[in-house]
């Protein structure tokens, strides 16, 4: 992929790729044939629009479950190959989630990845983590993850990245924007990361990310507890099951590759 913003930060961005994990990958938001979109592929087609039909190449790398190390050994040779104007680096959560990790050691790790890419890519968008104070069995780990976000942030300042904060997205913290295993956006949340995205390039965009949910009707603390259970009954112990296994969702997934804007877009209507 042609380089075409190294010089120009105003440039309309000709190629896109997306490096991560299970939120690049678009898990929560699926698409008419079970495979996901997600707010990258999204992105994507915001990009595209602002260039000639079939003039914008995109190319999703993120698969589920991988860790940092993982997602450097086998995305980043080939985002540094195609050397795209602009790379999305979502990566370190899933590390910063297992217990006894470093969020300065894992930051450390993290920087070096963007310097490789920096060197190769007009503009590479880095990510913080969500706020986790709504999500029962991770709330405890927001002092960790606001960690790593001051490190991401100062990543970021040192290499000239653009920040896509998704902490300050209040919007995603309506239990809406959420799929229904709480630790994976919705095709909403996803839509509105999306959004989110094209403000932080400048990008007009097409809505509000933050626009207010509707109103929902008020939940007792019986229906509270009740969903409570279930949630933790079809998905935490399953996602503790594979930890404690050392399995991931990602064992045996392939990433998506390269993808046709005016095909996202299909799929994105098949299902609206």
């Amino acid at each position: 992929m042609a380089d075409d913003s190294k010089n120009d930060s105003k440039a309309v961005i000709g190629s896109y790729v997306a490096v991560g994990d299970s939120f690049t990958e678009g898990v929560g938001d699926p698409g008419p044939d079970g495979a996901f979109v997600g707010w990258a592929d999204r992105f994507a087609v915001l990009l595209a629009d602002r260039r000639p039909e079939g003039d914008f190449r995109y190319t999703n790398l993120a698969v589920r479950g991988k860790l940092l190390d993982q997602v450097i050994a086998d995305q980043l040779p080939r985002a540094v190959e195609l050397a795209p104007a602009l790379v999305s680096f979502c990566a370190g959560g899933n590390d910063i989630l297992r217990p006894g990790s470093d969020p300065d050691e894992v930051a450390e790790r993290f920087e070096r990845a963007v310097a490789a890419l920096t060197a190769v890519s007009g503009t590479v968008l880095v990510t913080t983590g969500f706020d986790t104070r709504g999500v029962p069995v991770l709330r405890h780990l927001r002092g960790k993850i606001a960690t790593y976000n001051g490190h991401v942030r100062a990543v970021a300042d040192r290499y000239g990245c653009p920040v896509l904060d998704l902490w300050s997205l209040r919007s995603i913290q309506d239990r809406r924007a959420w799929d229904t295993d709480r630790l994976h956006l919705s095709p909403e949340g996803h839509t509105r990361v999306a959004l989110r995205a094209g403000q932080t390039l400048g990008l007009d965009v097409p809505a509000d990310p933050e626009q207010a949910w509707p109103p929902l009707p008020p939940r007792g603390g019986l229906d509270v507890r009740r969903d409570d259970v279930q949630w933790a009954r079809e998905y935490l112990v399953p996602w503790i099951g594979r930890r404690l296994r050392g399995e991931s969702s990602g064992d045996h997934v392939t990433a998506k590759g390269a993808l046709s804007p005016v095909d996202i877009r299909e799929r994105i209507a098949a299902v609206a």
